[in-house]
C-alpha cells in the first residue's frame, strides 16, 4: 500500500465526472487500498477517487473505526428524510460547512470482489456516503454548504 496525494479544490479533475470501473482487478483493489491508507493518515471518514486523481466511480467510507465500505460504480436506489450537519472534506482543508442531506439511502455498488452488494445506511452514515458520491459526480461539499467557515475558528470556539 502507498499514500497518495490527495487533490485539493481548485483542481479542475474534482469537478469532473468519473467514468465506471469496468472490471474489478487487482489494480482497482490496490488502489482503493492506497485510498484506505492515504484516508487514514488524515483522519478522514470518506475518500473518493477523484481525491486522489483517479477518475473512476469508486470511493471508501468508514463512518465508524473498523466498518469499512469499498463501494464501486455505486448507484443510490433510494432516499429519504433530511438531516442538516455540519462537514469537513480532505479535499477542502480546514474547512467546515452546514450541509443538508437525506437521512436514510440505499445504495447498490460492487465490492472488493466485483459481487454486486445493496446497502442501507442512516443518520452520520447515510451522510458520508452521500458525501462521497458527490465528488464522483464532480460535486464537493462547499457547493451544497451554507455557513462555510474556518474549521480552527470553530474549534477555538468551543474551548
Amino acid at each position: 500500500m502507498a499514500l497518495r496525494n490527495v487533490v485539493t479544490e481548485g483542481d479542475e479533475i474534482l469537478r469532473k465526472k468519473c467514468r465506471e470501473v469496468s472490471e474489478v482487478n487487482d489494480r482497482i483493489r490496490m488502489t482503493l487500498e492506497d485510498m484506505l491508507e492515504t484516508m487514514h493518515s488524515q483522519q478522514g471518514v470518506g475518500i473518493a477517487a477523484p481525491q486522489v486523481g483517479v477518475m473512476r466511480r469508486m470511493f471508501i467510507a468508514e463512518p465508524e473505526e473498523g466498518r469499512i465500505y469499498y463501494m464501486i460504480n455505486p448507484v443510490i436506489l433510494e432516499q429519504s428524510g433530511s438531516q442538516i450537519d455540519d462537514e469537513g472534506c480532505l479535499s477542502v482543508p480546514g474547512m467546515i460547512g452546514t450541509v443538508e442531506r437525506p437521512d436514510y439511502i440505499k445504495i447498490e455498488a460492487l465490492d472488493l470482489n466485483g459481487e454486486k452488494q445493496v446497502y442501507e445506511f442512516y443518520d452520520f452514515d447515510a451522510r458520508v456516503m452521500c458525501h462521497e458520491y458527490d465528488h464522483l459526480d464532480g460535486i464537493l461539499y462547499i457547493d451544497k454548504a451554507t455557513n462555510i467557515r474556518s474549521a480552527a475558528d470553530e474549534e477555538y470556539d468551543e474551548e
